[in-house]
């Protein structure tokens, strides 16, 4: 492909639209009906595909992995080839069609031995995996039929092992997109803005902050590109690092770029920071598209202000589905789970059709609640009132529902009785039910059925080991931690965020890198003291080594919510709110720990952990201790 590009000569706007082609062609968004304004580009575009009259000699699967990989190739023409040649290739019987040659392997797997394909309609010689197309449907459906969202990338048949991991661009790297862009005299900003928008998509963000540091000039559009590809690929400080960037060299902040920045203060909970943008907006008098009011809602939601939420809600002139999702998601997470089915009633009243989205946040609020009937209802509701075929996310929250409920023998009969297998996050809802309820035996059974599915995820391996150390099993536990060490895996680090001033500040559990860590280290020893008086006793379950209660206790002083509740403590003033955001779900002793800390104290505390919010007040918990 490389020597085919070089000997193209071409007018550099055509080159500009081949090189949006190619980017796309990686992203996986290469359309059958793509054509270049340039006869001799088209022509080009030619040898990546088949020609129309002899599409059909190929599989559905096999024509899919050209579009998505873009490896596909052809004998290579001359610098200019006349027409007549082109004519005559598109008249070209069916035996001289230009034969694909094998797509490239993964750099990790040898190739087996073997002869190379024989001539003749294409064959892959090392067969890889494609997601399933749908079968096409017929021609009066076809308009009804709703979107299908294409995989962007293919996945390995094996998980990649934490020694054999390279980065992304030694992987797949964009040379079709790259190449051409490198052959450009004078990139303008548009072909700039497009590479850095396709290498974040590949999640080759080095790469892309590589180019947008060379940019000559920089627009909105630019910028957008570049923080929207850290806040998709979860790196939010980076993101806020450019935006500050972007404010201090005077860059106006459009609804595009404000928009991605809400979904960067989401991701750490940065609610003073979405205020501001969202001040911004107003004064402004940007327009507030459905999708911009979305996350907006989004935000304050996840930042534990959802009254600002509802707010916000109501305030909306016209209310599209996404924003009645994203609401009804919102009370769920938060615990109100009678205050989203209610919400869920006014939508149906107002003749919104709600999609699988909407149902499933509305089996989520009934899971968070413990509403098993109300949730069987609504399970069997959508598949009766409106059709909707239940997905894996659905089983899911059924199986979470019930298993939380204590009902584990029938959250397992829902998974035997699934149309497809049991997926790790569903096997990992009823582990963790058996974890709570004390179901040892269940429990074992699903957990390594849980590791053999994702063997990688380190906690995994932590909740099956505690729920033999709950039993007393310490050769299972310690089974379970050499089975971690032999195959490379470690456990997610806890980690809190909390906001302070509008400034994130992180902490870790037993972390000492903060300015103000000896402050901190003894607000929480002065902390424990005083919550002791009040009757507070250290919950060690959770600790899975075979020591003394005493040595239990010392782990469990230091967690990163902990220190962070500590830090909250030290920067604010009794009635003030700590809003507290955790990559884990919060242990019971934390959980405990913050209901006292609340009361002696006289703060609000509101943790958002990874499944839901909790908001302590006065030494009560909204989740009512049903989490």
């Amino acid at each position: 492909m490389q020597r085919t590009i070089e000997n193209l000569k071409m007018h550099p706007q055509t080159e500009v639209q081949l090189f949006s082609l190619l980017v796309a062609s990686r992203n996986g968004r290469l359309r059958r009906g793509a054509r270049f304004a340039s006869a001799r580009a088209g022509s080009f575009l030619g040898l990546l595909r088949p020609p129309p009259r002899h599409r059909k000699s190929y599989s559905p699967q096999q024509h899919r992995l050209v579009q998505i990989t873009g490896r596909a190739a052809a004998v290579p023409l001359p610098a200019h080839p006349p027409r007549s040649i082109l004519r005559q290739r598109r008249r070209r019987p069916p035996h001289q069609v230009p034969r694909f040659p094998p797509l490239r392997r993964h750099p990790l797997r040898p190739p087996p031995p073997g002869p190379p394909t024989p001539p003749g309609p294409l064959r892959l010689q090392h067969p890889v995996p494609c997601p399933a197309l749908p079968r096409p449907l017929p021609p009066p459906l076809r308009r009804h039929a709703p979107s299908i969202r294409r995989p962007q990338r293919l996945h390995l048949p094996f998980p990649p092992q934490p020694h054999l991991r390279r980065p992304r661009s030694t992987l797949w790297p964009p040379v079709d997109g790259r190449s051409v862009f490198d052959r450009m005299d004078q990139p303008d900003v548009v072909s700039w803005t497009t590479m850095i928008s396709g290498l974040s998509k590949l999640d080759m963000v080095d790469d892309a902050r590589e180019l947008f540091d060379r940019m000559p000039q920089r627009n909105s559009v630019s910028w957008n590109a570049m923080i929207s590809g850290y806040t998709q690929n979860g790196l939010f400080k980076q993101a806020f690092e450019l935006f500050d960037r972007m404010r201090s060299q005077g860059i106006e902040l459009d609804r595009f770029v404000a928009a991605s920045m809400l979904a960067a203060c989401t991701g750490m909970g940065a609610l003073e920071q979405g205020k501001w943008i969202h001040g911004y907006i107003e004064r402004k008098r940007i327009e507030l598209d459905p999708k911009l009011a979305t996350t907006i809602i989004d935000m304050y939601c996840k930042c534990g202000c959802l009254d600002k939420a509802y707010e916000v809600f109501r305030g909306l002139s016209k209310k599209g589905l996404s924003s009645w999702n994203c609401m009804i998601g919102g009370l769920a997470m938060h615990g109100h789970g009678k205050d989203a089915i209610e919400l869920f009633k006014e939508m149906e009243k107002g003749a919104m059709v709600p999609d699988d989205i909407t149902l499933l946040n509305v089996l989520s609020a009934c899971a968070h609640v413990g509403m098993v009937a109300e949730g069987q209802h609504y399970f069997r509701y959508m598949v009766d009132e409106y059709g909707i075929v239940p997905k894996m996310e659905h089983f899911g929250c059924m199986v979470d529902l019930l298993g939380r409920a204590g009902l584990l023998a029938e959250a397992k009969k829902v998974i035997e009785e699934m149309p497809v297998d049991a997926d790790a996050a569903v096997l990992g809802a009823l582990l963790g039910a058996c974890k709570i309820h004390g179901n040892a035996d269940m429990g074992e059974q699903i957990g390594r059925q849980v590791i053999k599915l994702d063997p990688y995820n380190g906690g995994r391996y932590v909740l099956l080991a505690n729920l033999f150390a709950s039993t007393g099993r310490w050769d299972d536990v310690a089974k379970m931690r050499t089975l971690m060490n032999d195959r490379g895996v470690n456990k997610e680090p806890g980690c809190s965020m909390i906001e302070m001033d509008g400034r994130v500040h992180e902490f870790i559990a037993g972390g000492k890198s903060h300015p103000q860590a000896r402050e901190i280290y003894a607000m929480v020893n002065e902390m424990l003291e005083r919550i002791r008086a009040e009757g507070y006793v250290p919950d060690t379950s959770g600790v899975f080594h075979d020591i003394d209660e005493e040595e239990k206790e010392n782990p469990l002083y230091y967690h990163s919510e902990k220190l962070a509740i500590a830090f909250g403590l030290l920067n604010t003033s009794s009635g003030d709110t700590i809003r507290i955001s955790k990559n884990l779900r919060v242990c019971k002793d934390c959980h405990v720990a913050s209901k006292f800390i609340s009361k002696v104290f006289n703060r609000d505390i509101i943790v958002r952990d990874r499944n839901r919010f909790h908001h302590f007040k006065g030494g009560e918990c909204s989740c009512k201790d049903y989490w």
